[in-house]
């Protein structure tokens, strides 16, 4: 093959096609040479030699070639581990800006840079060719950006692209799994029923199936192993292109509804110096991750690597990524291990270049930011210290619930979590949205194995069950596993109704796992990150049907409260009416004095709740949570509407006053004045 090369542009890294040709260009500050692979029809590969290089980015233009060219990277330089170099040659190298990949990432051990032992203790390069078993990059063609219709933040629903719809019977055996089995009109029909603000996915850029999956004859599912930041993961696509991600984009927004992606910013599927060499570690290791003295990758994430966000050009490969999805549609983000993105040499760091970066950034500073906040690193543990626009996901909340209708007499830390943790977040300015309120998220018990299970049951991912959390915060209600007696299972199912109430009733945004409105079980196992099964995929034929209608009740009861959604958080303050705009109350109806909340007995919490202005809407909400026996509730003065008995799921609707029977493992709620009935 002749090709004619020329400098070609430094502008734009990554493959950007024109009329004539592709301009290729890729950062590495550290190599002494980059080639691009051109691969043909054949697979026969064409090593092309980038001519330029203006400061550390490598570039050239190659006429003769067009969108849907294959290519890859081969990136050559020093074998210097102790000085952090890992160049390898003989390993073909994904692009990190490529936008498309021609198929799954699978690991291979000829994806191994080395041999022997660790390069650290005298391992040498690894001279086998990888190029057989490392996917292609694809020059793709750009699509025009769409940032439209922004819905407001109300409800999340995390979901898994394949999970939500590899079991639907109305969307074809073909589709099944994929981005565009998104686009089911019943899919989308149930999410408008929960009133979901926000459809919030698992990862969708392209991953690896890592080796210790593989290895135990396993997949990696949730996505959490990251490669081509930018590459939609070709498991899921139909058509092999991005346009598949974008008309889901516009759907969605069409509806109403947002999109937010799961991004994985903090590390790499390449893992320690034992790992692959795909990607980054062959392009320039010193300078993609963050290492020791001694040239060993730092391990801030339990993954075996962290990348090197303080390093100007890493930074910039994620602003770029996040960029092209929010180009392609997406809403927003949720951060995964985001303490990590934070961390200046070591440490977390409020005022980061990629807060800074974010923060400024006249596109994305509009988006959704969430972040999960914490990291293995030290003094990871974050939470409530993200400054705007980030909101945090409350993983206090999720314990403080969980122990509470377990019974654990928590009444005071119950408290907290339902005025939106203001202890936590309410400083520099934030909003009751910086909590994300929930009960069960991907990691960890599904709603229904959290009344169902005291212990975990991983043996399916074969790691002896060793994997996953050992405090979970739960209880089986009298026998561990799903096979139990009539009256079990009826507790269980007033337990879930109490704690999605609850979740509902709080100050915060609330996300709910798909597949909880379901009853969905995941057997015991709280870490179902390898399994591609029934396990994670949504029984939609054999969902509780009647568990659905509550919560979409439950949505329109809050959707129909502003004093359930208010923005600012409340203390308790003297209203312009001499009415205060939160009171704790007990059975009696006297407010909790300080040994009360202290005493760890069981009683029934109680709170009346205004707006916190007057001027802004009037009536109030009296809710009780009742994670004990049977008890007789004072009412505040004067008559109220009974809108919610979670214990029987009725919505009573009838006027009500003096003192009420509120029954064991129940949430009731109460408005003044109110309606006669919730309007559904």
């Amino acid at each position: 093959m002749t090709l004619e090369v020329c400098p070609g542009s430094s502008a734009r890294l990554g493959a950007v096609a024109d009329a004539e040709g592709v301009n290729f260009c890729v950062f590495s500050a550290h190599a002494e040479a980059i080639e691009v692979c051109l691969f043909d029809e054949n697979d026969k590969e064409t090593r092309v030699v980038l001519p330029s290089r203006t400061g550390d980015i490598w570039h050239g233009h190659i006429k003769g070639i067009c969108v849907g060219q294959r290519y890859g990277l081969r990136a050559h330089g020093p074998w210097a581990p102790h000085d952090g170099h890992l160049f390898n040659p003989a390993k073909l190298l994904i692009d990190p800006y490529a936008r498309a990949i021609d198929r799954r990432l699978v690991w291979d051990k000829l994806m191994t840079g080395h041999t022997g032992q660790p390069p650290s203790t005298g391992g040498m390069p690894c001279q086998l060719d990888s190029a057989t078993v490392v996917p292609r990059s694809i020059v793709v063609m750009d699509e025009p950006p769409s940032y439209t219709n922004l819905p407001e933040l109300a409800l999340i629903y995390e979901a898994h692209v394949k999970g939500l719809t590899a079991q639907h019977p109305r969307i074809a055996q073909s589709l099944r799994g994929t981005y565009s089995a998104l686009l089911c009109p019943e899919v989308i029909e149930h999410l408008k029923r929960l009133q979901v603000s926000h459809l919030e996915l698992l990862p969708v850029a392209a991953f690896l199936d890592d080796r210790h999956v593989v290895e135990r004859g396993l997949v990696n599912y949730w996505g959490y192993q990251p490669i081509a930041m930018m590459a939609p993961e070709p498991r899921y696509l139909e058509s092999g292109s991005s346009s598949d991600l974008r008309s889901i984009f516009d759907t969605y927004r069409r509806t109403g509804i947002g999109i937010l992606l799961d991004v994985v910013f903090n590390h790499t599927g390449e893992g320690d110096e034992n790992g692959p060499t795909i990607c980054y570690r062959g392009l320039d290791n010193k300078s993609y991750y963050a290492l020791s003295d001694e040239g060993s990758n730092l391990n801030y994430t339990g993954t075996g690597n962290t990348l090197n966000l303080a390093h100007p050009m890493v930074l910039r490969l994620v602003m770029d990524s996040l960029r092209y999805w929010a180009a392609l549609g997406a809403s927003g983000f949720r951060f995964d291990l985001a303490t990590t993105l934070l961390r200046g040499p070591g440490e977390f760091e409020p005022g980061s270049a990629f807060l800074t970066a974010v923060s400024q950034d006249p596109i994305l500073n509009k988006l959704t930011m969430i972040a999960e906040p914490w990291d293995l690193g030290p003094n990871g543990y974050r939470l409530g210290k993200f400054p705007a626009p980030f909101s945090e996901w409350n993983d206090v909340y999720r314990d403080a619930v969980r122990r509470y209708w377990r019974g654990d007499r928590s009444q005071a830390e119950l408290a907290r979590r339902l005025n939106g943790s203001a202890e936590l977040f309410d400083h520099a300015g934030r909003a009751t949205t910086a909590t994300i309120n929930f009960i069960a998220s991907h990691d960890g018990f599904s709603l229904h194995d959290v009344v169902s299970f005291r212990e975990k049951h991983n043996m399916a991912n074969r790691e002896e069950n060793r994997d996953g959390h050992h405090d979970n915060c739960s209880d089986n209600l009298g026998m561990e596993g799903m096979d139990v007696p009539s009256q079990i299972a009826a507790a269980r199912r007033r337990r879930k109704r109490a704690m999605l109430a609850t979740l509902f009733l709080s100050q915060g945004v609330p996300m709910i796992l798909a597949g909880d409105e379901f009853g969905r079980s995941q057997a015991g196992n709280n870490n179902a990150y390898a399994q591609d099964n029934p396990t994670n995929w949504l029984d939609w034929e054999g969902a509780d049907q009647d568990l659905i209608e509550f919560v979409a009740r439950l949505s329109t009861l809050r959707n129909q409260s502003p004093i359930l959604r208010q923005t600012a958080f409340l203390h308790g303050e003297i209203r312009g009416d001499g009415s205060r705009n939160l009171v704790w109350r007990m059975p009696s109806g006297a407010e909790p004095r300080p040994e009360d909340w202290d005493t760890r007995a069981n009683w029934a919490l109680a709170c009346e709740v205004r707006m916190k202005n007057h001027e802004t809407a009037k009536g109030a909400l009296f809710a009780v949570f009742n994670a004990g026996s049977e008890v007789t509730v004072h009412l505040p003065n004067g008559e109220w509407t009974w809108l919610l008995e979670t214990a029987a799921p009725s919505w009573p609707g009838t006027l009500v006053s003096g003192s009420v029977l509120v029954p064991e493992q129940s949430v009731q709620l109460f408005s003044q004045p109110g309606r006669a009935e919730l309007e559904v």
